[in-house]
């Protein structure tokens, strides 16, 4: 199945445009909020004690998905080098991204999720690493703490159906990813979008991130295109940021186990043979009938009414109905006041 470009549109309902500066930024940092506004307000403020937000090489762009409006909106306006636009429905991630790239300036975009602290240094080690990139990097990943201090990890292989329902046996920390034992920048298959540098050209190379992902698989999706554009992606261990609440860590509930389970669907069936695909989406519907007689059983009609929606989606996507699939997702996600992903 051939990979659709996703087409870059704005939708928001309101914008404040970016202070001027007396150069432009090399450097775009964007993030999508959801629902995180203290986190993304204390993330922005300990990037603006770099020294490339204060000469201006680097530049902060917030997207928000949708959120209630909080007071800090306002405040984080006011901040130098801060821009912020607001969506009038949460689309996703990917949709997100794509356009906090699209209104920024600089040359390279450092996605980073709302609930990550760099460390010091962080951002001025970014900017300092550009030049010395080798051409044709359009991807890099970063070394990732948890709030403990403990590694998390960040990098892995590409999925197949095999190693999916191999590594289901693996604490959820590492059924994705590979330990990375490395003080040196390394090619690796891919690196986890909630901290990820994109160079532009390689992000306008493969049209953005795939915007079919409402959440999940789109950063591994993202690196699958690159390379085949002949792009390379990169872990590079040696710049540190702390991810305090990464999905391994956390409850998984009904809404978010039907937006991962969408997301991984719509990789395989853009990555894998047919006959996986098909299997996929035939186990999903297995083990959404079982959840969904859990739900029942117990009496919660809401999160039974969840796992009927996954099985729908199951069946749009063996038909090939993408954008109904993608729509349910949104329809959900708007139905049911819940925190999921970033």
């Amino acid at each position: 199945m051939s990979v659709q470009t996703p087409v870059l549109v704005a939708a928001p309902d309101r914008e404040t445009p970016a202070p001027l500066k007396t150069r432009v930024p090399r450097l775009s940092v964007v993030i999508v909020n959801y629902r995180q506004w203290d986190k993304t307000e204390d993330l922005v403020r300990t990037l603006q004690d770099s020294a490339c937000i204060r000469d201006g090489s680097a530049e902060i762009v917030i997207v928000d998905n949708h959120s209630p409006k909080h007071p800090i909106m306002k405040r984080l306006r006011r901040l130098p080098s801060v821009s912020l636009r607001r969506w009038s429905a949460n689309r996703g991630f990917a949709r997100a991204v794509n356009e906090g790239c699209r209104l920024s300036q600089g040359e390279f975009f450092l996605i980073l999720n709302p609930d990550t602290t760099p460390t010091e240094g962080f951002l001025d080690g970014v900017v300092a690493m550009l030049d010395r990139l080798e051409p044709n990097a359009g991807i890099v990943g970063f070394h990732l703490r948890n709030s403990d201090g403990s590694q998390q990890l960040s990098a892995g292989p590409f999925p197949t159906l095999l190693s999916t329902l191999a590594r289901l046996v693996l604490p959820r920390s590492q059924r994705k990813y590979h330990t990375m034992a490395t003080e040196e920048r390394c090619k690796v298959d891919w690196v986890t979008g909630c901290c990820l540098l994109l160079r532009g050209d390689c992000l306008r190379d493969v049209g953005g991130l795939d915007e079919e992902y409402f959440l999940y698989y789109e950063d591994v999706d993202l690196c699958r295109r690159a390379q085949e554009r002949g792009w390379s992606v990169w872990y590079e261990p040696n710049l540190t940021v702390v991810h305090h609440h990464p999905l391994h860590q956390r409850a998984v509930p009904a809404v978010l186990r039907m937006v991962t389970r969408h997301s991984l669907m719509i990789y395989a069936a853009k990555h894998w043979p047919a006959w996986q695909f098909r299997l996929l989406t035939r186990i999903v519907q297995a083990e959404t009938m079982l959840r969904r007689l859990g739900a029942w059983w117990s009496g919660d009609s809401q999160e039974s009414k969840v796992f009927a929606t996954l099985d729908e989606i199951c069946e749009d996507l063996r038909q090939g109905n993408h954008d109904s699939a993608q729509k349910r997702i949104e329809n959900a996600i708007t139905r049911i006041d819940v925190r999921i992903g970033v």
